[in-house]
């Protein structure tokens, strides 16, 4: 099973081929690919390589799904005796992204494998 652990949104994400991840507001359309250039490790199975801090010539491919928004978060802040009181919401921005391939040198390493093959 062959992985990256790769820095999109101002985050940190262990993604998979095949699989799709929300991650911060990406600035690419909807239903267009997007390649993250930003990898810091590749395990292909078993065999892991490490950047310092990103590999040079690692690639990771998607697609842009959809853009959404996250769960509501609220903040509340109250000071005891004073009557003053804050309620306020908060919803993160995302993209929902799914995963294509996972490239070093250009060479593809892993993949998405579609099931409609007979």
């Amino acid at each position: 099973m062959s992985y990256a652990i790769i820095e999109a949104g101002g985050t940190q994400l262990r993604v998979e081929p095949g699989r799709f991840y929300d991650i911060n507001r990406l600035s690419a359309n909807e239903d267009g690919s997007y390649v993250i250039d930003k990898v810091l490790l590749i395990n292909n199975d078993d065999e892991i390589t490490i950047g310092q801090p990103y590999i040079e010539g690692a690639t990771v491919e998607g697609n842009v799904l959809e853009e959404r928004r996250g769960r509501k978060v609220i903040v509340y802040k109250m000071r005891p005796k004073k009557k003053t009181r804050k309620k306020r919401g908060h919803r993160q921005e995302l993209s929902r992204l799914m995963i294509n391939s996972i490239s070093l040198n250009g060479s593809v390493i892993a993949e998405t494998t579609s099931d409609t093959e007979e």
